[in-house]
């Protein structure tokens, strides 16, 4: 718990510890709707969409990225795009988490990966960066334990093509997909703010479905 002080009265307030929502991704134009850009993109659609009651603020530039906040059942919420390209984005969501004292069961870190098919969601806590920079990055920065959403962005079969495969927009059919789970995840997140995250999951799994077939 923390103790904030208010500025009529100097009574303590306690509030709960606020949760960080970090989307991986390149800043720039040219990789605006690119694979390895998707957890912006989810970024995005929660800061358009927000939560029931829950209205974001604006992106504003600091801690080297672009962040907002909100506030859901009385318990602060961020976002935040890093601004330092992907392999360097543990800058970033470390000196967000410092500053706001954030703990590491409160991250949650939203990212593309190859090893899942289009489409394909993973969520855990820990565990290796599966050669994403972008994780790395983060795990040097604040250390290994906080959750992670894999989104599955599939695999273009041959290793030489890895880096321009994720550095290439979405067909139009692949993105009408990711459209929808961006939707989905935005819709869903406050089952996991709640602790429902196996339920959190679950229900967005099902969701997806129809997008899939």
């Amino acid at each position: 718990m923390a103790f904030f002080f208010s500025k009529n009265k100097g009574l303590p307030l306690k509030t709960e510890p606020p949760f960080l929502l970090v989307g991986l991704g390149n800043p720039g134009p040219e990789y605006t709707e690119t694979r390895h850009n998707v957890g912006f993109q989810v970024v995005d659609t929660i800061l358009k969409e927000g939560f029931p009651d829950c209205p974001f603020s604006g992106f504003k530039k600091n801690f080297k990225g672009l962040s907002s906040e909100g506030t859901f059942q009385n318990q602060k919420i961020f976002l935040l795009k890093p601004l330092t390209y992907m392999n360097l984005s543990g800058d970033s969501v470390g000196a967000m988490m410092r500053f706001y004292k954030v703990i590491l069961d409160n991250i949650l870190v939203i990212h593309d990966d190859l090893d899942l098919p289009l489409g394909s969601l993973r969520l855990k806590k820990g565990g290796g960066n599966g050669g994403h920079n972008g994780l790395k990055s983060t795990t040097e920065h604040i250390g290994n334990d906080y959750w992670r959403l894999r989104i599955g962005i599939g695999h273009p079969g041959i290793r030489e093509q890895v880096t321009p495969y994720v550095l290439s927009p979405f067909t139009k059919n692949e993105a009408i997909l990711v459209s929808a789970l961006c939707e989905r995840i935005s819709e869903f997140l406050p089952l996991f703010l709640e602790g429902k995250k196996d339920i959190f999951l679950q229900t967005l799994q099902e969701s997806l479905k129809p997008y899939q077939s």
